[in-house]
């Protein structure tokens, strides 16, 4: 008996899919354990950097005190308030900004970790805190833990609370259709690296030409853009002073 060469290739075509299903299925269950182990880890480990949403000055307030408890500990800000009042915050706090940085890329709560994530991954990053707030959960915990957590970085939660208005709004369809996107991009974030090019240290805000152009804050900061101003002249004028004091003492010493 001939058998049917067309159902001869159909057989090949299903061992082929079922072997490359296997590999696949394999290959997952490989880095499910390999991300279990090194989750387990990571949550063991001191949290090595504060990761604020941006939506609410609240947070950002809230991190500014932070700063002063913890100040060899990285903050990452995303699309957060307006870089001078960032600046006001941390001034007006007396709270150390070397290792505060800015990300101004990210547009939705999935672009927060869609970009954060590669930042993380560059410092090296194993345990998060998130600041948040609660009109932002669980869909921001949810994200955090599914794009972050696939790639070793154990999530814990901080949350702040907001007054008036609140800075996201929730619904069933928004978080579903994201933790969708997101799952997806758990195994997406392995292949590629998404590249924000505006990213920076609060150190590095211009503010000359943000008090040239001028700014305003959210009014629960209570915050001046001319008290910020003032204060960031002083602060500059102050460092000048201690400079020409420094170059003098050097003169007199040579």
């Amino acid at each position: 008996m001939i058998k049917n060469p067309n159902i001869r290739g159909n057989q090949k075509i299903r061992k082929i899919l079922l072997l490359l299903l296997f590999s696949i299925f394999s290959s997952l269950l490989v880095l499910l354990v390999g991300n279990t182990i090194s989750l387990q880890s990571a949550a063991k480990s001191p949290v090595d950097t504060y990761l604020v949403l941006g939506g609410s000055i609240k947070r950002e307030m809230y991190i500014a005190q932070v700063a002063k408890q913890y100040p060899q500990t990285p903050i990452l800000i995303s699309a957060g308030s307006k870089d001078p009042c960032l600046v006001g915050l941390f001034q007006r706090e007396n709270a150390p900004v070397e290792n505060v940085w800015l990300e101004h890329c990210a547009k939705s709560t999935f672009g927060n970790f869609y970009f954060t994530l590669p930042i993380l991954k560059k410092w090296g990053v194993e345990h998060i805190k998130l600041v948040t707030s609660p009109t932002h959960l669980p869909r921001a915990k949810w994200l955090a833990q599914i794009i972050l957590g696939a790639n070793g970085i154990w999530v814990e939660t901080d949350i702040v609370e907001e007054i008036g208005v609140p800075g996201n709004r929730e619904s069933r369809l928004k978080t579903g259709l994201d933790v969708i996107r997101s799952l997806f991009w758990a195994v997406g974030s392995k292949i590629i690296e998404p590249k924000c090019a505006d990213v920076l240290k609060l150190t590095q805000v211009n503010m000359t030409q943000w008090c040239k152009d001028g700014f305003r804050c959210e009014h629960q900061a209570k915050l001046k853009s001319e008290s910020i101003c003032r204060g960031r002249r002083k602060k500059e004028e102050g460092r000048g002073k201690r400079e020409e004091r420094g170059r003098l003492l050097s003169k007199k010493k040579s």
